[in-house]
């Protein structure tokens, strides 16, 4: 297995033992001073401030926004419209969360969400392979542009070289 594979595969490994335990709390009995499980222990406000942490910053949206950015690339390049739909709906979506944590950052991102993700939309419902070509590349450049304005460190979003994805045409 590859090394792009090993890593998208750990990536997701991570994301899921972080929802999994979290939604199996979720659907457990609680009482009115104390949540099921045996790490969420405290007054409400202690049990919020410990889940806040376990979700984490942007930068947890940062690791499903590059999976769907990764899997969105192969999807075009193979012609796969309708799963190339299905990641740019979730990309999307996971912004969509990562602001409801981060609020800040949505100003930012606004270019991104308003006008690159509509345009490659379009290019997908077109089922148009130069039209997503192109608006697959000002999503990139919206992408690097907002990481430059949040000021991180010399982020440089490319185009995948390596087609990892497991999902085929």
């Amino acid at each position: 297995m590859g090394f792009f594979v090993k890593l998208k595969f750990y990536i997701m490994k991570k994301i899921f033992l972080l929802i999994i335990p979290l939604l199996l709390i979720s659907c457990g009995k609680t009482s009115e001073n104390h949540a099921e499980g045996k790490w969420i222990k405290g007054d409400k406000q202690e049990q919020i401030e410990i889940k806040e942490r376990q979700f984490g910053g942007f930068g947890k949206t940062m690791i499903e926004v590059g999976y769907r950015y990764n899997e969105l690339y192969w999807a075009g390049q193979n012609e796969n419209w309708e799963y190339a739909k299905y990641q740019l709906e979730d990309l999307e979506e996971a912004m969509q969360k990562g602001f409801e944590r981060r609020p800040n950052r949505e100003k930012n991102a606004k270019h991104f969400m308003t006008v690159s993700i509509p345009e490659l939309m379009k290019a997908i419902e077109e089922k148009s392979k130069p039209e997503f070509e192109e608006s697959f590349e000002n999503l990139r450049v919206s992408c690097t542009s907002c990481h430059k304005m949040e000021e991180l460190p010399s982020f440089k979003v490319q185009i995948p070289k390596v087609n990892t994805s497991v999902i085929g045409k």
